[in-house]
């Protein structure tokens, strides 16, 4: 188990008395007790902070903005969410460790961090070219091996909201071309703050860094990285191309991403809540594919008319990336991964 996670840990045990205090927004009384059957003449609301380093402009904003409404109606008004994009809130790190002390927040999130959260296994499905398209991605979601990953996760001080919103094919923007898996050797490529997307690039000859999303674009402008990964959609959202006008289409993750509140915050609402809460979101993720999938290109387009040169890989090319790929699911022991966990989620994915 990782040392920053033992703190965390310790934190979040230390203030367990918070959770057991929280209280829905500016009304006093316990989350628990707000909602459409209090039996209070006035109805409290429910108030989730969702913090979230994109732009509410991005597929994966828009997608939020629906879940605000849909919860809204659903819940009659005494449900809220609350949106804070751009990094409003902080960093990842810094909103899931919030939710340890059970603070009604929320974030979006992926295997990667839950693995340095104490559930190892988990950051598998942030592995490099591990799914071969969005159907495996939607397989494994709906599998037994997930759901048991989603209940560790649980035990941890952590709930999932919703699994089935895509966040785009993972690619490559970088200030000098790259074509193949060669082309990226000793190239400094930003990736998220987590063990898994640091080791999914070094074994691919970068040397990966880790950095918050909103500090990109000025260590890219200032040459302190060459290059940094996210969907289009995110890379032009952050305008990163601007700085870094290279683009390969390598898909080295098929990126769904999830949504995960604190544990004690969310099994303090009601059963009515909950429900709400939970197929809210994954209406809302649903609506979130299909505006990702009609805007993508629409991305790219911009980004081409703005100056980015893109170069779509061969299949050799591909080929090449795959097999340095391999690596990665050769170091379990490092990540501290179940023994054969890779063929377990293999087949878990219906391949």
């Amino acid at each position: 188990m990782k040392k920053t996670f033992k703190k965390r840990l310790l934190a979040a045990l230390l203030c367990g008395a918070m959770a057991a205090s929280l209280t829905a927004c500016g009304s006093g009384e316990p989350a628990a007790s707000a909602g459409k059957d209090s039996g209070s003449p006035v109805k409290d609301v429910v108030e989730l902070q969702i913090g979230f380093e994109n732009s509410i402009s991005e597929p994966i904003g828009q997608g939020l903005e629906k879940w605000a409404e849909l919860l809204d109606e659903a819940s009659d008004g005494t449900m809220k969410i609350t949106l804070y994009p751009d990094s409003q809130l902080g960093g990842k790190h810094e909103l899931i460790d919030s939710m340890l002390l059970g603070e009604p927040v929320a974030t979006l999130a992926d295997g990667a961090f839950y693995a340095d959260y104490g559930v190892p296994d988990f950051g598998i499905v942030f592995g490099p070219f591990l799914f071969d398209d969005w159907e495996q991605c939607w397989t494994l979601i709906e599998s037994d091996w997930y759901k048991e990953q989603s209940e560790k996760l649980e035990q941890m001080g952590l709930k999932l909201l919703a699994s089935n919103w895509a966040y785009g094919a993972r690619h490559t923007l970088t200030t000098t071309p790259v074509h193949t898996v060669d082309d990226l050797a000793g190239l400094k490529i930003r990736v998220p703050n987590n063990q898994i997307q640091s080791y999914g690039f070094d074994v691919l000859g970068a040397a990966s860094t880790g950095m918050d999303l909103g500090d990109v674009y000025m260590a890219l402008q200032g040459k302190t990285i060459n290059g940094a990964e996210n969907p289009i959609a995110t890379l032009y959202g952050r305008k990163l191309h601007e700085v870094a006008p290279y683009l390969i289409l390598d898909g080295h993750v098929l990126n769904f991403t999830t949504w995960v509140c604190s544990a004690d915050w969310f099994n303090a609402l009601t059963e009515e809540q909950q429900d709400w809460l939970i197929s809210t979101g994954e209406q809302a993720g649903f609506y979130n594919n299909k505006v990702h999938e009609e805007q993508e290109q629409g991305y790219l387009d911009k980004m081409i008319e703005e100056g980015v040169t893109v170069y779509e890989p061969t299949e050799d090319d591909l080929k090449g990336f795959r097999a340095k790929a391999q690596a990665f699911y050769e170091m379990g022991d490092t990540f501290g991964w179940s023994d054969g966990l890779y063929e377990t989620v293999q087949a878990a994915m219906g391949k």
